[in-house]
């Protein structure tokens, strides 16, 4: 399908670029969003009418998304998640929760500016990019822990799950097996319970 973008869209053209793209990507994503038009005789006359307000308005925007980029890039935000003692998340980190915690912190972001290229299953930092405005983009981190003081010591570089040495797993393992006091009792205990206290 032939579209006349009405904005810069990655990887495809800046605004008035007329091209060519795939039937679904326009229906689903172009059309719907307002991204583009169909490349008509009359949504090319009604494209050159409207060149000048869209070119307004679209600066407009890259405006107050520069405005917010100057803030938010390079900002670390915090998400607190359970895991489990390897670090493995019971679920994954979504856009939505990005954006939520981001809004938490005072800055206006939409969940769908948040691009999460490879799933975030495990705890740690994570360098995640967001697109304020088409020709706008920053850079923040997501910390993702279990409790605020395992953040913190993730942000200063130490690797929170690397602490534990080959015997404590072992220990632990263990405790976890046994409950406290349903150990066996070792020989020579049962033999001292037996004989007589001496006056």
């Amino acid at each position: 399908m032939q579209v006349i973008l009405l904005e810069r869209v990655e990887k495809l053209g800046q605004m008035g670029d007329e091209v060519r793209v795939k039937d679904g990507f326009a229906r689903n994503f172009l059309l719907p969003k307002k991204k583009a038009l169909r490349a008509t005789k009359a949504n090319r006359e009604y494209f050159q009418t409207q060149k000048v307000k869209l070119e307004a308005h679209n600066l407009d925007r890259k405006k107050d998304a520069e405005a917010i980029a100057k803030k938010l890039d390079g900002q670390s935000f915090m998400l607190i998640r359970q895991a489990g003692d390897r670090g493995q998340l019971y679920g994954s980190v979504t856009p939505r929760d990005v954006a939520t915690v981001i809004e938490a912190g005072g800055f206006k972001v939409d969940r769908h500016q948040v691009n999460i290229s490879q799933a975030i299953k495990t705890i740690g930092l994570f360098k995640l990019p967001v697109v304020l405005h088409p020709e706008v983009k920053v850079t923040i981190t997501v910390n993702v822990a279990r409790s605020e003081d395992e953040a913190g010591r993730q942000a200063r570089g130490e690797d929170v799950l690397a602490e534990r040495t080959e015997q404590q797993e072992a220990t632990i393992a263990a405790e976890e097996l046994f409950e406290e006091g349903a150990a066996p009792k070792v020989e020579g205990d049962e033999a001292a319970e037996d004989e007589p206290a001496e006056a």
